[in-house]
């Protein structure tokens, strides 16, 4: 640590809220690492909803809109004791960012001095000491502190060394979208020649289980708005369907084996209709509103199959850094932004004129 800054640059969250709760800062510490940590120069981090869905407390039950209605200036009111993901109060303040590529720079003293070096990629769901039950676990860059600084520290176990020609801001479009993606193409069973509905397929993970579901040989039916269509159809997309259209004129009932949603909203009642018998749906977000209709009837007559997706198991992490080494996959970059620009970068976010991710880059 001798050769190491004291102090550093980030961003922190102060409190739920608008934009003016994060605060860009240059007298952050540097971060120690305990005995069984490392400590990560980050190269690169990357903007993500659930960045902003913590930040505007929009996991509290007290929100019914989506997520964008309160992204700017916050919800009028929100429950801080249920305004996190886990439900679990956030401690403020706190360092955000749920995507980090660095290499590390210092470990703990049950840390192999070997790993000093190493290029890493960090898992962004963590099961730790503290979380050992299945389905329990904690999410980089909220229950500890992200990827939005100069440096950051992990437990050893979940930096995972990665090899790559790919940048660094490259990489770091990968762990939290595709991650979350591989997981709920995992969940769902997908398989070669199963017929795959993906909305929100523009966004982070949507561009990612495109590419994810393709790679299993499966057919991809995407939903995104028009302009972003043949963006679309590059990444794989058998079918792009424009955004708002109704979707049983579109493609009839019973017409796709599984689908992979991350928008919910008002045109949810159609998804169930659109399933096969014995089809699966899977869920790990809900952008377009949370509170959906849902007829108990269509579930349990036609034998359908509900996966909601926040815990991810090692394995999945393990196959996307194979995957990434192998080459399989597309980073999707769609611009980059120094971290003192995170302001605007969440702006850009929420107003969804891109495909892919973008990317935020620490000061040096």
């Amino acid at each position: 640590m001798n050769k190491l800054p004291k102090k550093m640059s980030g961003v922190l969250l102060t409190g739920h809220g608008g934009l003016e709760k994060l605060e860009y800062r240059t007298d952050l510490p540097v971060p120690i690492p305990e005995n069984d940590e490392v400590l990560i120069k980050v190269g690169a981090s990357a903007v993500n909803n659930t960045d902003i869905n913590t930040r505007v407390g929009w996991y509290s039950k007290c929100v019914k809109e989506q997520t964008d209605a309160g992204a700017v200036d916050s919800f009028q009111t929100i429950n801080e004791d249920d305004a996190s993901w886990s439900g679990i109060p956030v401690k403020f303040p706190r360092i955000q960012g749920a995507d980090c590529c660095g290499e590390i720079v210092a470990v703990g003293e049950q840390v192999s001095p070997d790993r000093i070096g190493e290029r890493v990629l960090v898992r962004t769901l963590q099961q730790t000491v503290m979380t050992p039950a299945e389905y329990s676990c904690i999410t980089y860059g909220s229950e500890c502190d992200g990827g939005f600084s100069q440096y950051t520290k992990v437990l050893a176990t979940e930096a995972f060394p990665i090899q790559s020609f790919l940048s660094d801001a490259e990489l770091a479009s990968f762990p939290c979208s595709y991650s979350t993606a591989e997981n709920m193409i995992d969940r769902a069973n997908v398989k070669a020649n199963d017929t795959v509905l993906i909305t929100g397929a523009s966004g982070g993970v949507g561009s990612a289980a495109v590419q994810l579901v393709k790679r299993r040989h499966a057919e991809v039916i995407a939903i995104c708005s028009e302009n972003k269509k043949e963006q679309l159809y590059k990444l794989g997309a058998d079918k792009v369907i424009q955004r708002g259209l109704n979707l049983l004129n579109s493609l009839g009932k019973n017409s796709v084996d599984v689908v992979i949603d991350l928008v919910a909203g008002k045109q949810w009642p159609e998804l169930p209709e659109l399933l096969r018998r014995g089809g699966r749906y899977t869920v790990a977000g809900a952008i377009a509103g949370p509170i959906v209709e849902l007829d108990i009837r269509t579930l349990y007559l036609k034998d359908l199959s509900f996966f909601g997706c926040t815990y991810q198991s090692r394995a999945v992490f393990e196959n996307l850094i194979r995957y990434i080494e192998r080459s399989e996959l597309q980073p999707l970059v769609a611009k980059q932004y120094s971290l003192l620009e995170i302001k605007s970068a969440q702006q850009d976010f929420m107003a969804k004129n891109f495909v892919g991710k973008l990317i935020l880059l620490p000061s040096q």
